[in-house]
């Protein structure tokens, strides 16, 4: 056995195990039926160039949960692809007159070195890239499969453009009023854009959150159940002046329509450009045009000013049949049921601060017991007794007063009870290049024709820098040879959709992908995601919570309705990482606070950046790399290596025959790491290890045998444990320790029940409330024996100095505590 290396290597040992880990396919799953199978995922990334602090942290925290699984016999996939559509790599082609894939392929093999350097358990052998045409050829087939059940459909909308990048913005990707990437000042603009209809399964999509609940982050689930914004009232029909059909509108209080006073329409709703009169037209279009300039968020603010025009035109309210006046108002979104309200400014805040800007009527209609909002400024929306209200009145309680409402609308056939979803359909449209092509042919004789699954995938043409540049609508629409074709029914000369798909349509669906690498006939094969999924462990960022998570949710409701999984959640369990920052800041090169991955691995090792990201925290925190020490985490791995070397007992040796209390102390380290690694309290693991380097350091230097048994199961123990977080050094230890490897394949050690129960405590004696005593005692001592032990200490005798004992509290094995008369 090799006792002569005192110091542990980093770089010769991240060099000689990956190799190691790369010719044995060490992390390839058995996938043979032999074992439980378990599926670990972390959230793919986007190939932007190499791995950074953030890259460190979240992949550091999955490969615990992989690593961990394996050593205690599961058969687990642990899977590694790239996200690889996207806009920065057709920027990054614009400016280097290059193909966006060179960009991209280049920065993916960068990632996958680092990625292997940085000693992440991955089974490459499932590789993917979304813009390999062999991915995104199901990808597109996925969408015709959507199309076909008609939840995939175009329909004209105003979007957010962003005219530098010329191309569509999501509300999330506007920050006050500017694109996040470049910086230019957001409109709005009038497009044909495709659409998933998500909206269908607004309420599965609720419903199924029991499934998750426990298993997911709290917050996450909120951010789901607030996006997708269930909402019970009803419909209400308003007649409009000078137009045969009524307008419906949704509320949430259908009870307190008699406090209507005014109604409003979104100005970019079709209904308000329909309904303004001649004479006010010119003001309408010029507020229009100063309404495109704002995002829906910002459209929404409550501490927005309010704006308005009004129309020219009167609604009726259907229970009193009083004329209300029509404004457009830039606080009512035209996706919004029908992009118009019912306006009670006297129990809705922004109502009221609309009608008191603009002289419109205040009328009370919940009697609340709190000042007049159109004194007061403050709207009422609560509860109370009904007042104003003919049809209501004597009624107090909420519910009842929504139900009566409803049954008086139905009756007089002006409304509805209704739920309604904040949920809008997923717009998947994107007007650039690198992108996923939407496989439809238009063509003017047969409309939409999909195109036919033999002829998939529809690859991108070679189109590159200048090509590619933004010119109003998608480059692909200038490539003439590619988007003219025939078209499939009828052979007519028709067109190609010139639009790419989101690339969030792409990350979709990729993890059921990893069940089947290299499928050539279906998307996966049922069987095999069957045996793997639902994904047991799924780790990503919080940022992720409503659009990646919601869609990957919907996805598999609408597969496991095409009868092709099993199952309508993907994630079984999702853990959250926090961020690295510096100096109290997220990192930025105009801070000039970044930290360098790379550099930070070439000081101190791959393990001791790992370890630093583990210990720092739990695994939801962040993390400011300014209050951490990597150097102090390598001094650390140094010392538990040293321990390895120091073991001189042989492999196999019976361990019984050792120190029991350096014994007590490893099993009662297993049983706290297991349960600190089974709640994802990794930091409280690391803490634990620590402390059994430290017992066996004090143990070796008190001048043990270092043939001892004990310290050789100490010394074992000590590196399948920072296996976790510290492959390379634990590999180390595990060869110097006379085993074979890997140390992967070992097996996680089961903590001894009867070393666990010590073999004394210490009892605290008191008189008076006053410490007399401390005695050893059995853990499992009965209360009458500790009773008679206390009275008869010598300490406890001279305390009570003869007098006779009143109570005597005996709380064994801990406390006894004496009164005295």
């Amino acid at each position: 056995m090799a006792t002569e290396r005192a110091t542990y290597d980093a770089a010769a040992a991240q060099a000689r195990w990956q190799r190691y880990w790369e010719e044995h396919s060490t992390f390839a799953p058995a996938d043979d039926g032999g074992k439980e199978r378990r599926y670990m995922l972390d959230m793919f990334p986007y190939p932007s160039g190499d791995l950074h602090m953030g890259h460190a942290e979240a992949f550091a925290m999955g490969d615990v949960v992989a690593r961990y699984w394996r050593l205690r016999g599961y058969d687990v996939m642990h899977p590694i692809g790239w996200d690889s559509f996207g806009l920065p790599a057709e920027n990054a082609a614009i400016a280097h007159n290059t193909h966006p894939a060179e960009w991209t392929y280049k920065n993916i093999e960068t990632q996958a070195v680092s990625f292997k350097r940085y000693a992440l358990s991955f089974d490459w052998s499932r590789r993917l890239h979304t813009s390999d045409p062999e991915y995104y050829r199901w990808t597109q087939w996925l969408f015709l499969q959507f199309y076909r059940r008609g939840l995939a459909y175009r329909k004209d909308s105003f979007v957010n453009w962003c005219p530098k990048d010329q191309t569509v913005l999501a509300n999330e990707q506007v920050v006050d009023g500017k694109c996040e990437r470049c910086g230019a000042e957001v409109t709005k603009r009038k497009l044909n854009q495709w659409y998933f209809k998500i909206t269908d399964y607004a309420q599965r999509l609720l419903d199924d959150m029991d499934a998750i609940e426990g298993k997911w982050p709290s917050r996450v689930l909120a951010m789901q159940r607030n996006w997708i914004g269930r909402s019970q009232g009803a419909y209400v029909d308003f007649q409009i002046e000078g137009r045969a059909e009524p307008v419906t509108v949704f509320t949430t209080r259908p009870d307190t329509l008699y406090g209507a006073t005014f109604f409003v329409v979104a100005p970019d709703a079709e209904l308000a450009a329909e309904l303004v009169t001649d004479a006010q037209r010119a003001e309408f279009e010029a507020y229009l045009e100063a309404t495109k300039k704002a995002t829906d968020i910002e459209r929404q603010a409550t501490d927005r000013e309010k704006t308005g025009v009004f129309l020219g035109r009167y609604a009726i309210n259907p229970v009193n049949g009083e004329q209300l006046p029509v404004w457009a108002a830039d606080y009512v979104l035209s996706d919004y049921g029908t992009g118009a309200i019912m306006a009670v400014p006297a129990h809705d805040q922004r109502d009221l601060e609309f009608a008191l800007k603009f002289g419109l009527d205040v009328r009370v209609v919940l009697d609340t017991g709190l000042p007049d909002p159109a004194e007061s400024g403050v709207a009422t929306p609560g509860d109370g007794a009904y007042v104003n209200s003919p049809s209501l009145a004597g009624l107090t309680d909420k519910a009842a007063g929504v139900a009566k409402m409803c049954e008086f609308l139905e009756a007089k056939g002006a409304g509805q009870a209704a739920v309604t979803y904040r949920l809008r359909d997923w717009l998947l449209s994107r007007q650039r290049f690198w992108g996923c092509p939407i496989p439809i042919i238009h063509c003017p004789h047969c409309g939409e024709v999909p195109v036919p699954d033999d002829q998939l995938p529809v690859e991108l043409p070679d189109l590159r820098g200048a090509a590619l540049s933004p010119k109003g609508t998608s480059p692909l629409a200038a490539a003439a040879d590619w988007v003219n074709v025939p078209c499939p029914d009828c052979g007519a000369p028709a067109k190609r959709d010139a639009d790419t798909m989101d690339t969030f349509v792409d990350s979709s669906w990729y993890f059921f992908r990893y069940c089947s690498p290299g499928c050539e006939d279906a998307p996966f094969r049922s069987e095999d995601v069957e045996k793997w999924m639902p994904v047991a462990q799924y780790v990503g960022g919080v940022e992720h919570a409503i659009l990646h998570l919601l869609y990957s949710r919907f996805f598999t409701k609408v597969l496991y309705d095409m009868g092709m999984v099993g199952f309508t959640e993907p994630f079984s369990a999702l853990m959250n990482q926090g961020q690295v920052i510096n100096e109290g800041k997220a990192m930025s090169k105009s801070l000039g606070n970044g930290v360098d991955l790379g550099e930070q691995i070439d000081a101190y090792g791959v393990d001791a950046v790992r370890l630093t990201m583990v210990f720092a925290g739990p695994p939801e925190d962040e993390i400011d790399w300014a209050d951490v020490s990597p150097g102090s985490s390598l001094k650390f791995l140094q010392r538990a290596y040293r321990i390895a070397v120091e073991a001189q007992a042989a492999p196999g040796v019976d361990y019984a025959q050792g120190d029991k209390p350096l014994r007590q102390m490893t099993h009662r380290t297993i049983a706290a790491i297991t349960e600190a690694i089974e709640t994802q309290r990794f930091n409280v693991a690391i803490a634990r290890i620590m402390e059994l380097v430290n017992a066996s350091r004090k143990f070796i230097d008190g001048g043990a045998n270092p043939a001892d048994p004990a310290l050789r199961e100490a010394a074992e123990t000590i590196a399948i444990a920072l296996s976790l977080v510290a492959p390379y050094v634990a590999e180390e230890m595990w060869e110097v320790l006379g085993n074979p490897p890997s140390i992967a394949n070992a097996v996680w050690p089961t903590a001894d029940p009867e070393l666990l129960v010590a073999d004394a405590v210490t009892c605290v004696v008191q008189v008076q409330g006053k410490v007399r005593a401390k005695l050893e005692v059995p853990p499992d001592i009965a209360e009458a024996d500790l009773r008679d032990l206390a009275l008869g200490d010598a300490g406890v005798v001279r305390a009570l100095a003869g007098r006779e004992v009143r109570t005597v509290i005996v709380r064994a094995p801990k406390l006894v505590s004496i009164v005295p008369m």
